[in-house]
């Protein structure tokens, strides 16, 4: 029935993988929560749901798409680290497509075509899908591929057309990192949530020194201040910032976690304005 959907020797089955990414933890809410790694900087502020949860950054609910498409995958409160390794209450992204949420949270997940893990900490898949109507959400699951209660709403939408001859390539561009959000030259209000991805490029919490993963880390300056340096060496993937109100330039860096200082990728640079 998914076409485009290929198993792979010690992966299961794969959704001709997109980009690398990966996201750790922030602080966690209602008590008792899991402890959970915080990005300390006096900016940062919990987002305003105090709810850890797991969303598709580019797809909206209800959409008509074409295949294969990409999903990228957001995190709030959380940080990714990939399969096989621990770091706090980091873990990694499960595609489950046409799956309800498991009836019981203490067994792993299954490796099977309705179940696409993305255990090296990718931000991003490339979908291909025969035309028809799906329900497809995202579950964070720990090194053992078993899931926490962090998960995305239900998403449903209907594939028009497959296209055939489409790659994966063509249709993520070259291996990058982005700010997806504030948008360049915007007005903004505190809180404000920053939203970062990589295309390209395994997310990973710094901890466990993952070969081939990195970790953000925002730079923001202003005229006649010294610069603000956020390091989400958690994995984190989001922020939510309470700066003062002025003019911004956010600098958004790729941090290697196999060799410290090094930068992996940079982003282009967001100037944006905090009324």
């Amino acid at each position: 029935m998914f076409k485009g959907i290929r198993r792979t020797a010690g992966m299961g089955v794969s959704l001709a993988l997109a980009a690398l990414g990966s996201a750790t933890a922030f602080a966690q809410t209602n008590p008792p929560a899991e402890a959970v790694e915080a990005v300390t900087h006096p900016w940062v502020v919990p987002p305003p749901n105090w709810s850890p949860e797991a969303y598709f950054t580019n797809l909206k609910d209800g959409a008509t798409l074409e295949s294969p498409f990409v999903a990228r995958f957001g995190l709030s409160m959380r940080g990714i680290v990939p399969a096989g390794k621990t770091a706090g209450t980091a873990g990694h992204h499960h595609l489950l497509i046409d799956q309800p949420l498991p009836l019981d949270f203490t067994k792993p997940l299954p490796f099977t075509e309705h179940y696409v893990h993305f255990g090296k900490g990718q931000m991003e898949a490339v979908v291909n899908l025969p035309p028809g109507t799906y329900t497809m959400r995202l579950v964070l699951a720990d090194q053992g591929h078993i899931p926490y209660f962090v998960y995305s709403k239900p998403l449903k939408f209907t594939v028009s057309k497959q296209n055939a001859g489409v790659t994966a390539a063509s249709l993520q561009g070259a291996p990058r990192v982005e700010v997806l959000s504030p948008a360049d030259r915007a007005t903004v209000q505190t809180p404000l949530r920053v939203q970062m991805h990589a295309t390209g490029y395994n997310i990973s919490h710094a901890g466990p020194r993952v070969q081939d993963t990195g970790h953000f880390r925002l730079v923001l300056e202003r005229a006649g201040q010294k610069a603000e340096i956020i390091d989400l060496d958690g994995g984190q993937t989001e922020l939510w910032l309470n700066p003062p109100k002025g003019d911004y330039s956010a600098r958004l860096e790729l941090m290697s976690n196999a060799a410290t200082g090094n930068v992996v990728a940079r982003a282009r640079t967001v100037a944006f304005t905090v009324r």
